[in-house]
C-alpha cells in the first residue's frame, strides 16, 4: 500500500487516478509520496518513508531540490499541463494593455453612478484610444512549453514574432511555426519588439534580466509581460521606465508592494494557470508520473534526477537505486549481484548534474541480504526494490 499525502486542494480528477493500492494520508511524515502545488517546503523535516515529492505546476523554487535529491527524493513537475491556460492569459493581457482596456473600465466604474455616464463615456473615451496588435512586433523569450504556444498564436493573429531560447529542445523546435524569427541575442528583442513576453524559469542567469540595460535597449512605450517569476526583473528599474515612458504597460502576474498601484502595471492575482483545465491537467499528470514511479521505477520530467525508463519489469524483481554520480558506481552494483550469483537481464543508468540513477532488472528475487549491501556502498542514497 502506497501513502500519498497532499499538501494543498488538489483536483479530485487527478486523485481519482489512484488504485486501490493507494491511501490519502493527513500528515506527510507518513507519506511516501507528497503531491504539492504552492505550500512552501523548504522548512520541512522530509523523512525517509518519502520516496517522490510531485508538482502540479511547472514551477519548483517552493520545493528544497537538493536537500531532496541529497535524500534520494525525486521531485517531479508537470511541464506543459498548464501551457494552454497560461498562453490564453498572455494573449488576452496583451491585448488589454494595447488597448488600454483596464484604464477604461476603471474610469467607467469611477462615474458610473453619474446620471449621464452615457454622454461623459462619449466625451472622454479619447483618453483610452489604443493600438492594435496586427502587425506589432512581439518578442518571446523562451520558447519551452508555454513560450511555443504564444509564439504560435500571436503569429496567426499576425503579429510579427521574434523567438529567443538558446537552450530550446528538439521537440519544441519541431513546433515551432516556422514564421517565428530565431533571435541569437536578446538584446535583438529588447531593441526591436514592441510587445516582449518572456518564459523562462528563475535562475542565477535571469535573475534580474530585466535591468537598467535592458530598459535602456527597449523601444519608447513598449508592453512587457511577466507570467515566469517576479525576480526576473528589476522594479526599481522597471518602474522608473514606467515614469519616463519608455515602458508603457507592465503586465505580470506576481503582485507584490513595490509595483501595486504604480501607473501603469496591470497586476493579476497570480491568475496565469488558475483554469479548472490546468489545475486537472497538472493534477493528471502529476499523479501518473508518481504511480509510474512508485510501481515501476521509471522516472519522467523530474528536476532532480534524470529521466529514465524501462517500461514495466517482467523479471523477478527490479532494483532501483539513486546515488551519487561518481565513478565506478556501476561496477559496484554489478560486482554485488555477481557476488550473490544474481543474473541482470536489464539495465539503464542515468545522470543528471550530480546525481544518477540505475534500474537493475534481475531474473532471481532480490534477497534483504543483497539489498543491505548495496544500500552501503558510498554514494548509495535510496534502493528500492519493485517486485
Amino acid at each position: 500500500m502506497y501513502k500519498i499525502n497532499c499538501l494543498n486542494k488538489i483536483s479530485e480528477t487527478g486523485l481519482g487516478l489512484f488504485t486501490d493500492h493507494y491511501v490519502n494520508v493527513d500528515r506527510h511524515e507518513d507519506a511516501n509520496g507528497i503531491i504539492v502545488r504552492s505550500a512552501k517546503m523548504h522548512d520541512m523535516d522530509l523523512p525517509n518513508t518519502i520516496e517522490a515529492i510531485a508538482r502540479a505546476g511547472a514551477g519548483v523554487n517552493n520545493i528544497p531540490l537538493e536537500k531532496c535529491a541529497e535524500k534520494g527524493i525525486v521531485v517531479f513537475n508537470t511541464p506543459g499541463a498548464n501551457a494552454n491556460g497560461v498562453k490564453e492569459m498572455v494573449l488576452a493581457t496583451m491585448i488589454m494593455a494595447a488597448r488600454n482596456l483596464i484604464g477604461g473600465v476603471n474610469w467607467v466604474t469611477s462615474c458610473q453612478a453619474d446620471p449621464d455616464v452615457a454622454n461623459l463615456v462619449e466625451k472622454n473615451k479619447a483618453k483610452f484610444v489604443g493600438s492594435e496588435i496586427k502587425g506589432k512586433k512581439l518578442g518571446v523569450i523562451g520558447l519551452g512549453a508555454v513560450g511555443i504556444l504564444v509564439a504560435n498564436a500571436a503569429n496567426k493573429l499576425e503579429m510579427e514574432v521574434y523567438g529567443y531560447d538558446p537552450f530550446i529542445s528538439v521537440e519544441h523546435a519541431w513546433k515551432l511555426s516556422k514564421f517565428i524569427k530565431p533571435i541569437k541575442s536578446v538584446d535583438d528583442i529588447f531593441r526591436e519588439c514592441d510587445f516582449i513576453t518572456v518564459h523562462v524559469p528563475l535562475s542565477d542567469s535571469t535573475k534580474g534580466m530585466f535591468n537598467k540595460n535592458a530598459f535602456e535597449q527597449m523601444k519608447d512605450g513598449v508592453v512587457l509581460l511577466n507570467f515566469s517569476r517576479d525576480t526576473l526583473v528589476e522594479e526599481d528599474m522597471l518602474i522608473e521606465a514606467l515614469k519616463t515612458g519608455k515602458v508603457a504597460k507592465y503586465v505580470t502576474d506576481f503582485p507584490n508592494p513595490k509595483v501595486c498601484g504604480t501607473e501603469g502595471v496591470i497586476a493579476i492575482p497570480h491568475l496565469g494557470a488558475s483554469t479548472a483545465e490546468s489545475e486537472e491537467n497538472c493534477a493528471v499528470m502529476a499523479v501518473e508520473q508518481m504511480m509510474n514511479y512508485l510501481e515501476k521505477g521509471n522516472i519522467k520530467n523530474s528536476v532532480n534526477y534524470p529521466n529514465c525508463d524501462m517500461g514495466i519489469c517482467n523479471q523477478a524483481a527490479r532494483i532501483a537505486i539513486n546515488h551519487k554520480n561518481i565513478p565506478n558506481m556501476l561496477g559496484q552494483f554489478t560486482s554485488t549481484l555477481a557476488k550473490e550469483n544474481v543474473n541482470i537481464s536489464d539495465l539503464m543508468n542515468k545522470s543528471k548534474g550530480g546525481y544518477a540513477y540505475t534500474l537493475i532488472d534481475i531474473e532471481s528475487p532480490a534477497s534483504p541480504e543483497m539489498i543491505t549491501k548495496l544500500r552501503e556502498i558510498e554514494g548509495v542514497l535510496r534502493v528500492r526494490v519493485i517486485e
